[in-house]
């Protein structure tokens, strides 16, 4: 068996680890007017009648995919689509970013591959990057680090945080496009140390290879949020569903549970990641599994919020919200994992 601790990430270590910090830091929200509580997808600071929204977020591990291809011009985006993602799920719209440009040894050509990726992800989010900082650090980083710090802008009424859910709101589930920036320890160590494929190996049941598929650029959610937000839909709550799966659902609004039972065909990559011996409640707890973002409404809502952004992307309702606080997924194998 497979997990994520084995694999060197303890996301549960790493919970304790954040609130630590968190922790520690809150007593400097007083010094300004923050609307939301940390945890959340972005902060909000509040400025006037507006707000101003803040996330900050990296590529990760998804360098060592790039490095093993020697193809670095998709990581500006996973890099872009990180952050304006996050940002979205507050009802804000991005509009500008710095990125963080660790080095081990300055590479000017791959610098410039890096970004191509940005210019990428910022014209399909139509944000600027409006600065940033390349460090050269021997013996702290090897090889790269990629970050980037968004900000966004939302009216003080029409922000969305997760506190109108409740129980009998539904799930409209965008679809991902494979892997997107997260899990990729886990998905390293089951196919490439365990069962020994390489990046040149063809995908099952895909005109793809397995590096490919892993180095496809996380999915910008931008026009088709931005065109919601723009028709003033009456949405409950807004996920990007990262790192932790369906538990990021958690971060909108305590005291509700979420049924997720009628999920898209999950893409080949995952279902490759499970036969290497992954156990599906890991799988439904460190990927997306096949949705990237999470619209939550109320039932009379839905059908208009699917009609907008079928225009952009595919979308289904998934599920709906509970009042029991559990998570409960409907696996491709058609058994339950509750969370």
């Amino acid at each position: 068996m497979v997990t994520y601790s084995e694999s060197g990430v303890d996301i549960d270590l790493e919970a304790i680890t954040v609130s630590k910090l968190a922790s520690k830091l809150k007593s400097t929200l007083e010094y300004r007017d923050i609307i939301t509580d940390s945890g959340h997808y972005a902060a909000l600071v509040r400025l006037g009648d507006k707000a101003i929204a803040m996330s900050t977020d990296g590529v990760g591990s998804k360098i060592l995919i790039a490095e093993m291809m020697n193809k670095y011009d998709t990581v500006g985006i996973d890099c872009i689509a990180m952050v304006v993602n996050d940002i979205l799920c507050v009802g804000a719209e991005p509009i500008a970013l710095v990125d963080y440009l660790a080095v081990e040894q300055p590479d000017p050509e791959r610098a410039e591959e890096i970004a191509e990726g940005l210019v990428t992800g910022a014209k399909e989010s139509r944000i600027s990057i409006i600065g940033g900082e390349t460090a050269s650090l021997p013996g702290i980083i090897k090889d790269f680090d990629l970050a980037g710090t968004g900000i966004g802008f939302v009216d003080v009424d029409k922000i969305i945080t997760g506190e109108d859910i409740e129980a009998g709101d539904v799930l409209i589930g965008i679809e991902s496009n494979g892997i997107h920036s997260n899990g990729y320890s886990l998905a390293r160590k089951a196919l490439f140390d365990d069962a020994g494929f390489s990046i040149d190996d063809k995908m099952p049941n895909c005109d793809t290879t397995i590096g490919e598929e892993l180095i496809r650029p996380t999915e910008l959610y931008v026009k088709p949020i931005v065109a919601l937000f723009k028709e003033e839909y009456d949405i409950h709550g807004l996920a990007h569903i990262t790192g932790g799966g369906f538990t990021n659902l958690r971060r909108l609004k305590k005291g509700v549970g979420y049924d997720i039972y009628d999920l898209p065909e999950a893409p080949e990559i995952f279902k490759l990641i499970y036969q290497q011996n992954v156990p599906l409640e890991e799988m439904y707890k460190v990927f997306n599994m096949g949705i990237g973002f999470v619209v939550i409404t109320n039932e009379n809502e839905a059908e208009k919020i699917m009609e907008t952004l079928k225009d952009y992307c595919n979308c289904q309702i998934i599920g709906k919200v509970t009042d029991d606080e559990k998570i409960t997924v409907k696996t491709f194998e058609g058994s339950e994992v509750t969370y």
